[in-house]
């Protein structure tokens, strides 16, 4: 990794209210918002046509919403413990999902009925899944252990195990050549087909909780409460830090880009959403929950952003 010397650092900006009309003429308003779960909401996905989003959380369920309106369309029961990430898959039918109770499961999304499939193998909470972008059979996931595992849904076996994630891993989008790891203050970039650490992206003081790619895969953005590091990647998965955002005060916790401008951040915090404009250096408040917003999603077909919190709601910004 390249030295973070010439990263630029900023501090948050003024707060507003539900848009930006000062900012070059950017609104970013809450169009949707529903009472998702009566436990905190820690997860929230979308299909990869934007037409359902998956949220979940403490109360050990996984919830379909149609997300044009955000009326529920099915749930799907099975585990024994909290749930801590929800995806789609890219271009199968499927969810999944991690959990306390150590297993990943994987989910018709059009038969709530039992999980298609349930790995075991984690010694312990199963905190992230994934599914690569263009091998539909393949999903990785990692535990509080920084142990990190590859699935097969051909054949329901583990196809790998490896060390270097704890709190959130995130293949690159399209390509997937790359998986993002996190674990403790620093990023693992592991090459997909050797496991080999291509770079390890230090440079965080606090743990990070958060990774998101944009949709390019030349970036990624990773989030700990008191800071979020935007990288670019260079063409061998070696990473350089090109800005950085620093919390006033406010903890950061989940971040997604933008869907129509990748160069806007959208920050999940403690009750409000901070967007980082990353080319002008800028940041602006809008509150949002009256939790911390735990997970970020965006859907490039409908350029929706979906917040799950805390708070148990569930909102959708354009």
């Amino acid at each position: 990794m390249k030295s973070s010397a010439n990263t630029s650092e900023i501090a948050r900006g003024d707060t507003v209210a539900s848009n930006m009309d000062a900012n070059n003429g950017f609104t970013f308003t809450e169009v949707n918002s529903v009472e998702a779960s009566s436990m905190k909401v820690i997860s929230c996905h979308f299909s990869a046509d934007g037409k359902w989003l998956a949220t979940a959380g403490h109360d050990k369920k996984a919830v379909l919403w149609y997300a044009d309106g955000l009326k529920p369309k099915s749930t799907f029961e099975g585990h024994t413990s909290l749930i801590t990430d929800v995806c789609f898959s890219p271009s199968m039918p499927y969810l999944a999902t991690s959990s306390f109770d150590k297993t990943i499961r994987v989910w018709d999304a059009g038969n709530p009925r039992d999980s298609l499939h349930i790995f075991r193998g984690h010694s312990t909470c199963a905190l992230s899944v994934d599914f690569h972008p263009n091998r539909n059979e393949l999903i990785c996931s990692c535990d509080g252990n920084g142990e990190i595992r590859y699935w097969s849904i051909t054949d329901s076996n583990c196809a790998g195990v490896f060390k270097g994630g704890t709190s959130h891993i995130k293949f690159q989008p399209r390509l997937g050549r790359y998986l993002a790891a996190a674990e403790d203050n620093a990023v693992s970039i592991l090459d997909v087909e050797t496991q080999a650490r291509q770079d390890l992206l230090q440079g965080h003081v606090k743990p990070i909780q958060f990774l998101c790619w944009d949709p390019s895969g030349e970036y990624i953005a990773s989030v700990s409460e008191d800071a979020i590091r935007l990288w670019k990647l260079g063409s061998g998965g070696e990473g350089e830090c090109i800005q950085e955002l620093i919390s006033n005060g406010c903890k950061f916790h989940s971040c997604v880009f933008h869907p129509a401008n990748s160069s806007l951040l959208i920050i999940g915090c403690d009750q409000s959403l901070e967007l980082w404009n990353t080319t002008e250096n800028k940041s602006m408040t809008v509150p949002a929950h009256e939790g911390l917003i735990a997970s970020l999603a965006v859907s490039t077909v409908t350029r929706l952003v979906a917040s799950a919190s805390h708070d148990k709601f569930v909102k959708l910004w354009i």
